[in-house]
């Protein structure tokens, strides 16, 4: 279900203590799901935390869905910000599911099935059953007391869980051994007290195995966590900074009384604790947690730096601009963590066949018992093997499955610098047939420069066009724009401020300057593609014939005062990223058609695209148009194509939607990382092969998982119905199954990105 918070609804995250498989998560999510004014809630076993939408107008407070989590069996409470469930020291060794237990559990269960290993060799040994008793007794009701706990509460709620399997076939096993041994004084052979401690023991062990694999999955999230200093040294705010000043006027405060504007000292080898900008110094910073670029990055005064990267060789005075959850940093683990909590679609299945699991094992384990006591009239082994039928189907592997790989999957590609927002991703990549590039920025570095200034006139000079252009410019983010005023900062001009200066979506600006050789009059600094129509088209059109062959880009500088005439065409060129030629080689290596998008004219665009390799190119497309594209592209010749977009500025975000996979470039745009479901913390296009590479291992370990998941119960619970399974075996087999799901998804920690 989707939790995506509009405006009239707030989200919340509570940590749930107490689960213990897939039906445990069915029953929490329909405990939430009846509570009024929640509108949505998604429950993750690996992760053990719940995700819940509540309308605020409901009058519901998150201490009363608490209240009611806590009523239905389970902890729970709110996580803190960017938390992830933690077991301290003391509790991973004595909690309920820690080692100390389990060892403490061996320790009493080894001379129970010590004679078992001994009958090969000839030694017939075993305990007296009062001995048996006493070992078996503390395993049965101390340790194992929380399956009792945990699946009377189940059973109240008319919903089954592992605990209760477990809670049932043990006390089956243990009160069969104590009738034996009360009937008769001689029913040493016939006691099975070694099946109910061993089963215990094994499910014990197999859940502190579980816990210590999901503190693994999620290690690149603590890493990411761990990057955030506790303090930061604040200067004064009345200290004058200069390079000269001596920097020992400071306070050394936590990181959460730190504000915008607050200027921080950095030293040499320490964490950066803000987003913000350079004020003094320069120095090489280590983003590479961050953004997964290898290589320290070298930053100059009035450069940005993220929160969390390592300083290098130089102290830094910077400007904090981003603190706390508004930080890069935070985003990222925020992203992180929503992609870990949330379900691929393929869990809903997992979630209809565990909510009628456990009951119907129960009714499976009861036809075993009679159909065994009717046919081998042995009332002894009915009960053995109903045991081992109830022990050997808990769902455990089952619900580990698909969040233990997503977990994964998605903290390996964090630590790259992919980060995957929405788990259903997983699914599509594997299905890509196309990815389309924006060409501006994602692959071009997106800085162009000012190459030349053509005059259809005479009368005009160059620095009266440049000066004019510039100033309808000002204010915009878009990169042609910041290269006009960086051309007219280097010849000392003073853009000429416009009034009605108004963005014309897919077409330009227009304005009138305020003074300048064209004080008053309505310019319009336009595309080539925009003016087709225009009288003065065609003498347009040739003259920059020879910029479109060079591969520049064009825009037209034009005069509406009546009659409408061309000004001046203003060229610019970009350069092609070091790694684009690469990017699309390994999409080739896919089986990954690559098409380029673009506003700019045909030739220059085609002239980008086969130094590169794409071969099919979509030119002087309105920003409107990209959208149309993709849709185009998804139904190529009446057969369903899935499409990836990989973009970074406003104009892409509406194809990012449309297309099945968006990709935005981190460099880009805010709103263009919101439509997207990856975001690429470098502006390197080799990271797209990356991502689709990523999301297909870690779709193919989820249905690994849930193969070998489905297989496992499907042939265990035959074999234990038949005999071929001692109650035993069954138990250890059943924890055996969870380890090995929760291994193969470990085996993505693993994966190292191309070209990294």
């Amino acid at each position: 279900m989707s939790l995506q918070k509009d405006m009239n609804s707030e989200l919340f995250t509570l940590d749930i203590g107490g689960m213990t498989c897939a039906s445990c998560v069915g029953r929490v999510e329909k405990a939430l799901d009846k509570i009024p004014g929640v509108e949505a809630a998604s429950v993750n076993l690996a992760t053990e935390q719940a995700k819940i939408r509540l309308n605020p107008h409901s009058g519901t407070k998150i201490d009363e869905i608490i209240a009611i989590v806590q009523k239905t069996g389970y902890e729970a409470k709110v996580s803190a910000p960017h938390g992830i469930p933690e077991l301290a020291p003391a509790k991973l060794f004595w909690g309920t599911d820690g080692l100390g237990h389990v060892l403490l559990g061996l320790a009493l269960s080894v001379p129970l099935f010590l004679p078992m290993f001994l009958m090969p060799f000839g030694i017939h040994w075993a305990l007296a059953p009062k001995w048996q008793l006493l070992l078996a007794s503390p395993v049965q009701f101390f340790l194992g007391w929380h399956f009792y706990k945990a699946g009377f509460k189940s059973l109240m709620s008319v919903v089954g869980n592992m605990d209760l399997l477990v809670a049932l076939g043990t006390s089956a096993a243990y009160g069969l051994s104590v009738y034996q041994m009360l009937a008769s004084e001689h029913a040493t052979h016939e006691l099975y007290f070694e099946g109910s401690a061993v089963i215990i023991c094994m499910v014990m062990l197999g859940k502190w195995l579980e816990a210590r694999a999901k503190q693994q999955t999620s290690e690149a999230l603590r890493a990411l966590q761990k990057l955030w200093p506790e303090h930061a040294k604040v200067i004064d705010g009345n200290f004058i900074i200069s390079e000269s000043s001596p920097l020992d006027q400071f306070r050394d405060l936590p990181l959460d009384q730190v504000f915008p504007k607050d200027r921080i000292l950095v030293l040499p080898g320490e964490r950066i604790p803000v987003d913000g900008i350079i004020l003094r110094g320069s120095s090489h910073v280590d983003e590479s947690l961050l953004t997964g670029e290898s290589d320290p990055v070298k930053k100059h005064v009035n450069e940005k730096v993220i929160g969390g990267s390592l300083n290098g060789e130089d102290l830094l005075v910077i400007e904090a601009q981003a603190v706390g959850v508004e930080s890069v940093l935070s985003k990222i683990i925020s992203l992180v963590e929503d992609a870990q909590t949330q379900k691929a679609p393929i869990q809903k299945l997992v979630d209809q066949v565990s909510a009628i699991f456990v009951p119907s094992v129960i009714v499976i384990a009861i036809i075993t018992g009679v159909a065994n006591w009717f046919y081998l009239g042995s009332a002894s082994i009915a009960i053995l093997r109903a045991v081992s039928v109830l022990v050997i189907a808990c769902p455990c592997a089952l619900g580990l499955a698909t969040p233990a790989a997503i977990m994964a999957g998605t903290g390996v590609a964090a630590r790259y610098g992919i980060l995957i927002k929405d788990p259903q991703v997983l699914e599509l990549a594997h299905r890509l047939n196309v990815v389309a590039f924006d060409k501006t920025g994602t692959l071009t570095i997106g800085k162009p420069r000012l190459l030349e200034v053509v005059s259809f006139a005479n009368s005009h000079t160059e620095e009266d066009i440049l000066a004019s252009a510039a100033g309808l410019q000002l204010g915009s983010e878009h990169p042609l724009a910041k290269a006009l005023l960086e051309a007219a900062k280097q010849k000392g001009l003073e853009p000429s401020i416009p009034s009605e200066s108004k963005a014309l979506p897919g077409i330009g600006i227009s304005g009138k300057p305020n003074f300048g050789a064209f004080k008053g009059q309505n310019l319009t600094l336009q595309s080539i593609a925009s003016l087709e129509g225009n009288p003065h088209y065609a003498v347009i059109l040739k003259k920059a014939q020879p910029c479109f062959h060079a591969g520049q880009t064009v825009s037209v500088l034009m005069n509406h005062e009546i009659p409408s005439t061309p000004i001046a065409i203003i060229t610019f060129g970009d350069e092609l990223k070091d790694s684009s030629k690469e990017a699309i080689s390994s999409l080739h290596r896919l089986d990954i058609r690559a098409v380029m998008l673009s506003g700019d004219n045909l030739a220059a665009a085609k002239r980008v695209a086969n130094t590169i390799g794409i071969h099919e190119v979509f030119a002087q497309i309105l920003p409107s148009d990209k959208a149309d594209i993709i849709r185009q592209l998804q139904q190529k010749d009446g057969q369903r194509q899935f499409v990836a977009m990989v973009g970074d500025g406003v104009n892409d975000a509406p194809a990012l939607a449309t297309a099945d996979v968006g990709m935005a470039m981190s460099t880009g745009t805010d709103v263009a990382m919101q439509a997207a479901v990856i975001t690429l913390m470098r502006g390197d296009p080799i990271l797209v092969a990356n991502a689709i590479d990523i999301s297909k291992r870690t779709w193919q370990k989820i249905q690994q998982n849930l193969f070998w998941a489905f297989i496992f119960n499907a042939t265990g619970i035959p074999l234990a119905a038949l005999g071929y399974l001692s109650p035993m075996l069954a138990g250890s087999a059943m924890a055996l199954s969870s380890f090995c799901v929760l291994s193969n998804a470990l085996l993505l920690k693993r994966w190292r990105p191309s070209q990294h």
